[in-house]
C-alpha cells in the first residue's frame, strides 16, 4: 500500500485548491478524482460550458418525485472532472453577501464571518479590473470581465433600471444589490478553472499524484481515525493507500455525504439498515440539503437576435475561426453575461438573484420554447426548504436517494413568485419592450393571478446548481464538521467543499467553494487561525 501525506478526495473547486496548496508547501499529495481529465476543448471555451452539462464531464443526479414541483424530479449536474463545478459552471464570480457568513458564525461556525473570510477572498483573487479594500489581484483565481456583450444583455440591464434596479458594476462590493454584467472565473478568454490555475501550477512536481477515474469505495477508518482510501479504477482493480496526516474530502454537496455513509459515518439506523459497519454515527450527514430554485420567465423577440442556430452552420464556423485568431467574441462569452441582485421583500438586502440568457433556455426535462427570444431567470437566494441525500444501497455504483424539498415552503414559493413578477415587469419595461413582441411563459397578460405564477413556478423550477449543506459545519449535535471542518468524532478526517456551508450563500456558490479550500489549507499548514 502507498502512502502520502495527505489523500484529497475530488478534483473540484476545493479539492485543486487544497491540493495547490499542500503541494506548494512540500507534502506528499494524492489527488483522486472520479471523473476524466479536464482535457476536453469545450471546458476550457467559456462559449461552449453547455456542451459540456449532461457529458459524461458531469455527474447527472436525479431526485425523488418532489412534491413541490407537482411530483416530477428534479435533474441536478454536478462537475465530475479535473476542477469539478469550476470546470462546467457559467464561470460568474460571486462571494454572497457579508451577512451570508456573519450568519455561518452565529450557527456555531466561529472564524467564518465577514470580516474573517473577506482576506482569504481577496488573498486568492486576481482581478483584472477592480482593486482596493473588496478585491486582490495577486491570487490563484483570475476573474476578469467578458470580452463579449450580447445586445440583449444590455437591453436588460437598462430594462432593469427602468423597473427601478440601480446599476453596479460590482456585485461583490460594499453592496451587492443591483443590475449589470457578472465577473467571470476567465482568463485571457480562456476558462480559468481551479484545475487550469491552482493545480496547473504544480502539476508535474514529484511530491503529487494524480489519479482520474478514481471512484472511492470508502475512506479506511482504524482505531476510530481517519487512515487512507479504498478507490476502484476503471480496470476493475481495486487500490489501498494510506494517509500519513489526514484524508480531505471535496467530492461536493451531493458527492461528500454519499463517500462519508459508504464509509460507515453517519446516521446510525441508516447505514445499519443497510449492512454498513457503523464508525461513527453523525444524524446531520446528508441532511440540511439546499439549492438555489429558478422559475424562468420568456420573452419572444421581435427579430432574430437571440443565440439560436449560433451553433450551426456558418455562424458556427465563423465564431469558431473569431475565437481563434483573437479569442474574443462569442466564444470569449459565458453566455449568462448579466443579471441582478434585488430585494424583493424588504428584508433590506437582496432576496433574490435574476440571471439573463439570451436566448430560450429548457431543462434536462423539459425543451426549450421554440423561436428567438430571452430567459430572465429568478431564483430563491436563501431558501427555507430542507432535503436530504441518503444510500439508495450500500454499491457505490447506486445512486443516492435525493430529495430536495425543493419549493417546499410557503415562504419560497412567495419568494419565487415575487422574482416572477419583478423579471416580467423588466420584460415590459422601456428597453426590452421595444425588442420583445410577447411574453410566451407565465403568460402574455399583464395581470396574472399570484397563485397562477406559483403554478407555473412549481411547473418549471430548476436547479441553478448549487447543492450545499449536507455536511454542516457547526458545534451542535446535527453538525458534521466543526470550524475547522474536521468531521466531529474521526480524527485526521475534514470536509472541504459547499457541503460544509451551515447555509447558501446568497448567489453562485464557486468562489465560496474556493475559499473554503483555501482555509481548510491554512488550517492544515497551520498557516492561519
Amino acid at each position: 500500500m502507498q502512502g502520502y501525506d495527505y489523500i484529497v478526495i475530488g478534483g473540484g473547486s476545493a479539492g485543486c485548491v487544497i491540493t495547490q496548496r499542500l503541494v506548494a508547501a512540500g507534502k506528499g499529495v494524492l489527488l483522486l478524482e472520479a471523473g476524466k481529465p479536464d482535457n476536453h476543448p469545450f471546458i476550457h471555451i467559456p462559449g461552449t460550458f453547455v456542451r459540456v452539462i449532461g457529458s459524461p464531464r458531469t455527474w447527472m443526479y436525479r431526485s425523488e418525485d418532489e412534491p413541490g414541483l407537482k411530483g416530477r424530479p428534479m435533474h441536478v449536474p454536478q462537475g465530475r472532472t479535473l476542477g469539478g463545478g469550476s470546470s462546467v459552471n457559467a464561470m460568474i464570480y460571486i462571494r454572497g453577501q457579508h451577512a451570508d457568513y456573519d450568519h455561518w458564525a452565529e450557527q456555531g461556525a466561529e472564524g467564518w464571518g465577514w470580516e474573517d473570510v473577506l482576506p482569504v477572498f481577496r488573498r486568492a483573487e486576481a482581478n483584472q479590473r477592480l482593486a482596493g479594500p473588496w478585491h486582490g489581484t495577486e491570487g490563484m483565481l483570475r476573474v476578469s470581465d467578458t470580452r463579449h456583450r450580447h445586445p440583449l444583455s444590455y437591453a436588460f440591464i437598462r430594462a432593469a433600471q427602468e423597473a427601478g434596479v440601480p446599476y453596479t458594476d460590482d456585485f461583490n462590493g460594499a453592496r451587492q444589490e443591483g443590475a449589470g454584467f457578472f465577473q467571470t472565473t476567465t482568463m485571457e478568454g480562456r476558462r480559468g478553472s481551479t484545475a487550469a490555475t491552482y493545480l496547473a501550477s504544480v502539476r508535474g512536481r514529484p511530491n503529487l499524484t494524480i489519479r482520474t477515474e478514481a471512484t472511492i469505495e470508502a475512506i479506511t477508518v482504524e482505531n476510530g481515525a481517519a487512515t487512507g482510501v479504498r478507490f476502484r479504477t476503471p480496470d476493475g482493480g481495486t487500490h489501498q493507500a494510506a494517509a500519513r496526516e489526514e484524508v480531505i474530502l471535496c467530492a461536493g454537496g451531493i458527492g461528500s455525504p454519499k463517500v462519508l455513509q459508504l464509509s460507515g459515518i453517519g446516521p446510525a439506523a441508516h447505514l445499519a439498515g443497510h449492512g454498513i459497519d457503523l464508525r461513527r454515527d453523525l444524524p446531520g450527514v446528508g441532511e440540511n440539503y439546499q439549492d438555489h430554485i429558478s422559475a424562468p420567465v420568456y420573452g419572444q423577440t421581435r427579430e432574430a437576435v437571440s443565440l439560436l442556430g449560433h451553433d450551426r452552420g456558418w455562424r458556427s464556423i465563423r465564431h469558431g475561426l473569431e475565437y481563434i485568431l483573437t479569442r474574443s467574441g462569442l466564444l470569449s462569452s459565458n453566455i449568462v453575461e448579466a443579471g441582478a441582485f434585488v430585494d424583493t421583500g424588504g428584508a433590506g438586502r437582496p432576496d433574490v438573484q435574476i440571471h439573463l440568457t439570451p436566448t430560450l433556455v429548457g431543462d434536462v426535462h423539459r425543451a426549450a420554447p421554440p423561436g428567438h427570444g430571452i430567459t430572465i431567470n429568478p431564483c430563491i437566494l436563501r431558501p427555507t426548504s430542507r432535503g436530504s441525500v441518503r444510500l439508495r444501497s450500500p454499491r457505490v455504483e447506486d445512486p443516492v436517494v435525493l430529495r430536495t424539498n425543493a419549493l417546499g415552503t410557503e415562504e419560497d414559493i412567495a419568494t419565487l413568485v415575487r422574482g416572477v413578477k419583478l423579471s416580467r415587469r423588466i420584460l415590459r419595461a422601456p428597453s426590452l419592450a421595444r425588442i420583445i413582441e410577447r411574453e410566451i411563459l407565465p403568460s402574455a397578460a399583464d395581470e396574472v393571478a399570484d397563485e397562477v405564477l406559483a403554478d407555473h413556478a412549481r411547473t418549471v423550477a430548476k436547479t441553478v446548481f448549487h447543492p450545499v449543506g449536507t455536511c454542516r459545519m457547526g458545534r451542535d449535535g446535527m453538525a458534521v464538521v466543526d470550524p475547522q471542518l474536521r468531521v466531529h468524532g474521526v480524527p485526521r478526517l475534514r470536509v472541504a467543499d459547499a457541503s460544509v456551508m451551515p447555509t447558501l450563500v446568497s448567489g453562485n456558490t464557486n468562489a465560496a467553494a474556493v475559499m473554503i479550500g483555501e482555509r481548510c489549507a491554512d488550517f492544515l499548514l497551520r498557516t492561519g487561525s
